[in-house]
């Protein structure tokens, strides 16, 4: 989601060159790919596996004996395969839906080449409208409403299986069973860590379809929504998603014990060193 449209965004931004001319048509369908199709197919892949992700917590934790079956590593590689190939999916119509061609203007007294965008003829033939209503309400439908609220029903029923398992663990604690009470402390910090990240994954998701809601009634329906405004909504929900990423990877490192330890054999190879020893 971040790393297509960073070299864009140095080359407009921090080098200062937004306010010329794009060209040759190459680069205008690099741009257009880098910086809007491809960060959208992660994104949707991010919200979808988010999804799945909390679906397998909560198999885990209310559904155990069902867990054995359906959260193998083997299923949950084909999840993950699965999600990969439906975002492309979803995203593979907006690759071909537009082409550039080459065009000369006149820019600070001087032609300049540059590229000039227009819809793909497949596009016209089954109308403007048509696509971009379909694209965008399967988009709400499937990318933002429904995983949306199925985050929240699973939320709720997380934090409430975490309240009676915190219960149980009470007992377990008066009962000096302190195997089965930690065991269960690690499973209730897991699933709280689980509830956060999902919570915060939630308060940046919901402005955004809420945006693309009032933006398919305002374009079919009857005109409500101000696009200045919509447009700087924009920019600030898009500003939050990118910050909520290294804010999850904090809660991550802060609140669970085997990913700090998972994360530092992957990437600190003294740690995965000195295990060797000392085992051998």
């Amino acid at each position: 989601t971040m790393l297509f449209p960073a070299p864009w965004l140095f080359y407009m931004y921090t080098f200062g060159n937004h306010y010329k001319p794009l060209g040759p048509v190459q680069a205008c369908q690099a741009f257009n790919y880098m910086n809007d199709v491809i960060p959208a197919m992660f994104h949707t892949a991010s919200i979808w596996l988010t999804l799945a992700l909390a679906v397998q917590r909560y198999i885990y934790v209310c559904h155990a004996p069902v867990a054995r079956t359906w959260c193998t590593m083997p299923r949950v590689n084909k999840c993950l395969i699965y999600i990969g190939i439906a975002a492309f999916l979803h995203q593979l119509p907006r690759f071909v839906d537009r082409e550039y061609v080459p065009h000369t203007t006149v820019w600070r007294g001087h032609f300049e080449d540059v590229c000039r965008m227009q819809m793909a003829p497949w596009v016209h033939s089954i109308s403007l409208d048509a696509y971009f209503i379909t694209y965008f309400g399967f988009r709400v439908l499937f990318v933002h409403l429904i995983p949306c609220t199925s985050l929240v029903v699973l939320n709720v029923l997380l934090f409430r299986a975490m309240r009676a398992a915190q219960l149980n663990r009470q007992k377990l604690f008066k009962e000096n069973r302190k195997s089965e009470c930690k065991r269960l402390r690690d499973s209730n910090c897991t699933t709280l860590m689980l509830i956060v990240v999902v919570t915060v994954f939630l308060m940046v998701e919901i402005p955004v379809a809420v945006v693309t809601l009032l933006h398919i009634i305002s374009s079919t329906m009857v005109e409500i929504l101000d696009y200045q405004i919509a447009n700087l909504l924009i920019l600030v929900t898009n500003f939050f998603i990118i910050v909520s990423y290294p804010i999850n990877f904090a809660i991550y490192c802060g609140m669970s014990r085997q990913f700090r330890e998972t994360f530092k054999e992957l990437f600190i190879r003294g740690t995965v060193t000195s295990r060797k020893n000392g085992g051998s």
